[in-house]
């Protein structure tokens, strides 16, 4: 009997949820009784399914995917399998691998694609480690998207109209909701480690415990669905958008990164003398350079790069530093086996298997080009000019230019993310705004 065989038989599943990431990091698939799962066999679902945008739409590209809308088959990833815990009905969701007919890995797919940089990192003997931090928003129910969200009502019938970063009363003004959450989460083997309120109102943070870069991306994969799933269950929404309100700050997705020896399991970012290693220097050096050409990668959205604004708890460049939160990479304190450097740049609305697989490539470039980093910054590098690209259109274009990530990332994917992303760029040109409205209407 099958691992997912046996999985069934011993939380007695009656209906199976298959799914994949999409480029947004939506959940797709299908939804069929247990006795109908063909593991073997896969299932399949249209190559298109990688170009749905997050309006529905699709690009008109032929160059992205086969013109003849054709099939690929999705295999199950048998150590992706857990209950799904807020169903009525005994529910299994398994996460899928994608390939074609003829066995090939659909190389766009979010979760190939970190699965192919984990596998060049193994090619030296290196095991990436990650840690990711998810910050999101709780509000009220928005719908009426011409209305701007607000934060919802606590356990003591009012809103937060302050802010409240790491308040024990705030988190516990959401007791009920939490409780789900970490009822919901143990199930599904998600890994939590600490929870906080962040400074937004109604803002909190998960941190993940560290471990397995592929592992950590199902688990933020997973963790926002459920997120949402217990916020409704209390009458309100969980957002990870990165920017959802205007005079709040953003939500991050920051990735702890350090690499292992695969043989020794040691920490290569220390020398034998437990002091930082070259090859530590040259992966925040990989960090620096290439960042900037893989915004897109971090900053997926129109509305990600709302965030990205001096002086609002976000970075504005790739400066680093050591135990700075102003800078773009930190380097948290930390004994010599557990150094690392802190990807600050990604946001929360970011797909965890894309901005995982683009930072460590980021990083993996400065190591293999033996790349040297600019100084610490020791002020606040909120002062220092901006550098990162400030909308997706730039983002965009700084990615297709970028010759060694489209090696790493493959010019496939990027073809196929780029037309996913300016098709969604293109519809959101044809809303007009409020702020148009209220400074343009009688005044130009």
């Amino acid at each position: 009997m099958s691992v997912i065989q046996q999985f069934f038989k011993e939380h007695g599943i009656s209906e199976v949820e298959a799914i994949i990431p999409d480029m947004a990091g939506v959940p797709r698939g299908k939804i069929m009784p247990a006795a109908k799962f063909a593991e073997d066999e896969g299932m399949r679902l249209p190559e298109s399914i990688f170009l749905q945008t997050v309006t529905g739409e699709y690009p008109d590209d032929d160059r992205a995917i086969s013109p003849s809308e054709i099939d690929i088959v999705l295999k199950a990833d048998p150590s992706t399998i857990r209950v799904v815990p807020w169903t009525a009905e005994p529910t299994a969701q398994v996460i899928h691998d994608s390939f074609y007919s003829d066995g090939r890995p659909v190389t766009m797919a979010p979760r190939y694609l970190l699965q192919h940089v984990l596998e060049l990192y193994a090619q030296h003997g290196w095991e990436p480690v990650v840690a990711p931090e998810l910050e999101f928003f709780l509000v009220e129910p928005n719908i009426d998207a011409d209305y701007p969200l607000k934060p919802p009502m606590g356990r003591s019938g009012r809103p937060e109209i302050g802010r409240q970063a790491y308040s024990i009363a705030a988190v516990n003004e959401f007791d009920p909701l939490f409780d789900d959450i970490y009822a919901f989460c143990e199930a599904q083997d998600i890994a939590i480690d600490t929870l906080i309120h962040e400074d937004g109102a109604a803002q909190m943070e998960i941190n993940l415990l560290h471990g397995n870069a592929l592992s950590l991306a199902d688990q933020v994969f997973l963790f926002k669905r459920t997120a949402r799933e217990a916020a409704l269950r209390h009458k309100m929404y969980a957002t990870f958008m990165a920017k959802p309100m205007a005079r709040e700050p953003g939500s991050a997705m920051h990735i702890h990164q350090s690499i292992v020896d695969r043989r020794t399991g040691k920490n290569i970012f220390s020398d034998a003398e437990g002091k930082p290693s070259s090859l530590f220097f040259s992966h925040i050096a990989g960090l620096q350079k290439y960042l900037p050409a893989a915004m897109s990668l971090f900053a997926p959205n129109v509305n990600s790069y709302r965030r990205i604004t001096r002086h609002h708890s976000a970075p504005i460049n790739t400066q680093w530093g050591y135990d700075n939160r102003t800078a773009g990479l930190r380097v948290p304190v930390s004994n010599p086996a557990n150094r690392r450097v802190e990807n600050r740049i990604a946001g929360a609305d970011a797909n965890p298997y894309i901005a995982i697989a683009a930072s460590l490539t980021c990083g993996y470039l400065g190591m293999v080009e033996g790349l040297k980093p600019t100084e610490p910054v020791t002020g606040s590098a909120y002062d220092l000019p901006f550098g990162l690209p400030r909308n997706i259109e730039e983002s965009l274009r700084l990615l297709r230019d970028c010759r060694p990530l489209l090696e790493i990332l493959s010019e496939r994917f990027v073809l196929a993310y780029a037309a996913v992303k300016e098709n969604e760029y293109e519809t959101f040109l044809q809303v007009i705004s409020s702020w148009e409205r209220e400074h343009l209407l009688l005044n130009v």
